[in-house]
């Protein structure tokens, strides 16, 4: 049977663990264990898109008087470093991983090609993208849904740092919020839920690609992801 393939967006600040900045070397290692698992399912074919917003983000940009598309460049440099950090993790436990760059840094990354990208998956790797879509002003949610259109993913998985699906508003601080456990694309736009920004969201939507979001805190709620458990929510176009 062929497997499915799916694109799995890790945040950079969950890299971070409790300390919010930098890269924790032990959560990096715990968030490999659980790909490990999803992966050693044997059922999918298995990218991964981080952020970098543990390394620069846009806040601390603005502050500093920094241009916007330098910022953005500089965040993209900082998903490379996550990118090396994660495929280190999983090369520790055994896992073939390859970190395609859309920056072209070729002592430490492969330059994103399709065609490469898709020989990577056939062969069983584990293809971790950073670099973000090698331009400004575009998010790392894009850059999840980009890739998932262009290399035939039905899925995006959204790992959210503590948060275990989409609600009506922020559960942080509203106890009365109400969460959701499937939404339609639609709905996303026009309710303007950010489960992603609009971008990323429309590219899901034209292109049929389904999201799921979810908390990747919690031990082994990527493998249930994957295998269709009720843990989160689930944004598609099968309601009309």
């Amino acid at each position: 049977m062929a497997k499915r393939r799916v694109m799995i967006k890790v945040s950079g600040e969950a890299l971070a663990g409790k300390n919010a900045i930098g890269i924790c070397p032990q959560t990096v290692k715990t968030i490999a264990k659980e790909l490990k698992d999803a992966y050693d399912l044997g059922t999918h074919e298995i990218g991964v898109i981080v952020g970098g917003g543990n390394i620069f983000r846009g806040k601390l940009a603005s502050e500093m008087g920094i241009e916007r598309s330098s910022a953005d460049y500089m965040g993209m440099i900082g998903t490379i470093l996550n990118a090396l950090a994660l495929q280190n993790s999983l090369e520790s436990l055994g896992v073939d991983t390859r970190v395609m760059s859309s920056l072209n840094i070729p002592q430490v990354a492969e330059p994103y090609i399709r065609r490469k990208a898709l020989s990577h998956f056939e062969k069983g790797r584990v293809v971790i993208f950073g670099g973000g879509t090698g331009n400004p002003y575009f998010s790392t949610d894009t850059t999840a849904a980009l890739r998932a259109a262009e290399l035939g993913a039905d899925m995006v998985l959204m790992a959210k740092n503590g948060t275990d699906g989409v609600y009506n508003k922020d559960p942080r601080t509203n106890k009365d919020a109400l969460k959701f456990t499937e939404l339609t694309h639609k709905e996303i736009l026009q309710k303007q839920l950010n489960v992603m920004d609009s971008t990323a969201a429309a590219l899901c939507n034209d292109n049929n690609i389904d999201i799921y979001v979810f908390d990747m805190n919690v031990p082994g709620n990527i493998k249930k992801a994957l295998l269709g458990e009720n843990i989160g929510t689930l944004i598609n176009n099968d309601k009309e």
